[in-house]
């Protein structure tokens, strides 16, 4: 089962509902929970989480060390099989569109990706600045550039990368561009709020994560000898954190900041979505929907079960459709 959607939707609450009826256990795609020692700022589930019902992919490298989409896809895989083995259900949860998309299909079309193209870039980047790629990707595909922000050379080279060996536009690869899938699921599910009620649960989570003491855990990535260039540390809330750290913006200032572009990447994330054929979408309203939701869902694995029939999502209507 995939549980999906946009940051601060839900999705966590959901899956541990349904994981400790089943029972379950979370697989947690999220890019940024892989890295030990970023936990406020990527809203890591809590210890008594943890403890109730088995997370795996947490904490699984440190900040330095790559990590891909198909590095992901490769232990998700190990870990479904073993939890299978244990007559369990396996659940993947998260808003990482590109981890569960690897899981599910493995690689674009082709591979979709040349070290060679890769390490020309990157060297371009180094002569002559990361603004030039930028510019590049802003003529070739005006989308992608719009959601990258010109310093952040990773994600610019790989959508360069993509356009020089797919003959794509990055933002416009489909589902189809993908090779076919390597795995069937019994439910892929993309949670859904109204518009402004999702942004003030972001605003909330994110409120709390500073309160929680973001830019502490960041001072202390920077204590532990992680230096401050490193590409996860430039992701939401970290580099807001990173900024207050050296004086560029105050705490109120940087809140507002991180807020503001966590709201755009739901947005993102949403879009992301709506391009997944096989998902199908749960609109939640109000604080009382999780055993509900929970529920429902696992009543229609079942039922498929006893029809023998593959226990994929078949009606559409029972849980919201997308907006």
């Amino acid at each position: 089962m995939i549980i999906a959607g946009p940051t601060g939707v839900g999705k966590s609450l959901l899956a541990m509902a349904v994981a400790a009826r089943a029972p379950g256990e979370i697989l947690v795609a999220d890019s940024m929970q892989v890295y030990r020692g970023m936990d406020v700022g990527t809203g890591k589930p809590s210890e008594a989480d943890r403890h109730a019902v088995p997370h795996h992919l947490l904490d699984i490298c440190d900040p330095t060390q790559p990590f891909s989409a198909f590095d992901f896809a490769r232990r998700a895989h190990a870990a479904v099989a073993a939890i299978r083995g244990r007559g369990r259900l396996p659940i993947l949860v998260g808003g990482t569109g590109l981890y569960l998309r690897a899981f599910l299909k493995g690689q674009l079309s082709g591979g979709a990706g040349d070290p060679a193209v890769r390490a020309r870039l990157r060297a371009e980047a180094a002569a002559r600045g990361p603004a030039t790629l930028h510019d590049r990707l802003r003529q070739v595909d005006p989308d992608s550039a719009a959601g990258i922000r010109a310093g952040d050379l990773f994600r610019i080279v790989r959508a360069l990368e993509l356009w020089e060996t797919t003959g794509q536009r990055p933002s416009r690869i489909r589902p189809g561009f993908w090779d076919p899938p390597r795995v069937a699921v019994s439910a892929y599910v993309v949670l859904t709020r109204e518009r402004q009620e999702l942004f003030r649960l972001i605003d909330r989570r994110a409120a709390q994560m500073w309160r929680d003491g973001l830019v502490a855990e960041m001072r202390g990535l920077l204590a532990a000898g992680f230096t401050a260039e490193l590409r996860p540390f430039q992701s939401l809330g970290y580099r807001q954190a990173l900024a207050v750290i050296r004086g560029e913006m105050g705490e109120a200032e940087a809140l507002a900041e991180m807020q503001r572009a966590t709201r755009n990447y739901a947005k993102r994330q949403l879009t992301w979505f709506r391009r997944e054929p096989a998902a199908e979408w749960i609109a939640l309203r109000g604080a009382d929907w999780v055993e509900p939701a929970a529920a429902a869902l696992l009543a229609r694995l079942e039922r498929a079960a006893d029809l023998g029939g593959p226990p994929a999502v078949q009606e559409p209507a029972v849980l919201g459709e997308a907006p």
